[in-house]
């Protein structure tokens, strides 16, 4: 069965997607070296090489280099993925967004929040130490999804209100906010549902279903993703700002 196929291949298909994004974007780097898209390059090299790191994990075994940390708070990667997606990522995204953006009411209200969500964050793993090594915090994931929704909105309001609507089809920035608008909309309900993915040692996960579900919603999400950024960076034009 092909879905099967592509869950027993998650690793390697998410992999290959993300290298062929930040690869492509390496290769088109010349053409968009004097524009903010710079940044978004580099940030998908550090994305495909945090989300390589996270599987560390498969050498956690009695039987594998890596088996010292067996039984360790570091035995599983959710206090990585925290720190490199949940937090990286979006304030990643208030940075690019700060470049991209022209009105500077917009400029500030998510250097506000970006700020605010920093420190929130660290607040919330120091308050919840144990809890951040075994699960995702739905907080998190919530006001991440609020900001990445906030960020798009504010750039789809300032192309529908100039001329560059005309083009929004050329526009790197354009897909790239369509893109982590959907992605962030399809994925932020798995974690009113996270419950079921938390971790205990010495224990599986408690429901084999849930997993899978979110194992192929996860899997055509990046597909999706990884895919428009590849697409969007060999036909965009550079856009100086």
């Amino acid at each position: 069965m092909i879905i099967n196929y592509f869950l027993n291949h998650y690793t390697l298909i998410t992999h290959l997607l993300e290298f062929l994004a930040a690869g492509t974007g390496a290769f088109c780097l010349k053409r968009y070296n004097d524009t903010t898209a710079k940044f978004f390059v580099y940030f998908l090299f550090f994305i495909a090489i945090s989300d390589t790191l996270t599987y560390y994990t498969y050498y956690v075994n009695p039987n594998r280099f890596l088996n010292v940390l067996v039984g360790t708070k570091f035995e599983k990667n959710f206090w990585w993925t925290t720190l490199y997606w949940d937090i990286g990522a979006i304030l990643f995204f208030v940075f690019f967004f700060n470049k991209i953006l022209k009105t500077k009411y917009y400029k500030k209200t998510l250097s506000f929040l970006g700020v605010s969500y920093f420190f929130y964050s660290i607040t919330l793993l120091i308050s919840n130490w144990d809890a951040f090594f075994n699960q995702f915090f739905i907080e998190l994931n919530l006001l991440g999804a609020l900001i990445i929704f906030l960020c798009t909105t504010f750039y789809f309001t300032e192309v529908l209100l100039t001329d560059e609507i005309l083009k929004f089809y050329q526009s790197l920035n354009f897909y790239i906010s369509v893109t982590i608008f959907i992605w962030w909309l399809v994925i932020t309900p798995l974690a009113f549902y996270d419950v079921y993915y938390t971790y205990e040692k010495g224990k599986t996960f408690l429901d084999s279903d849930f997993i899978f579900i979110r194992f192929l919603i996860y899997l055509f999400a990046n597909i999706f993703m990884y895919l428009t950024f590849t697409f969007a960076l060999i036909w965009c034009r550079p856009e100086k700002n």
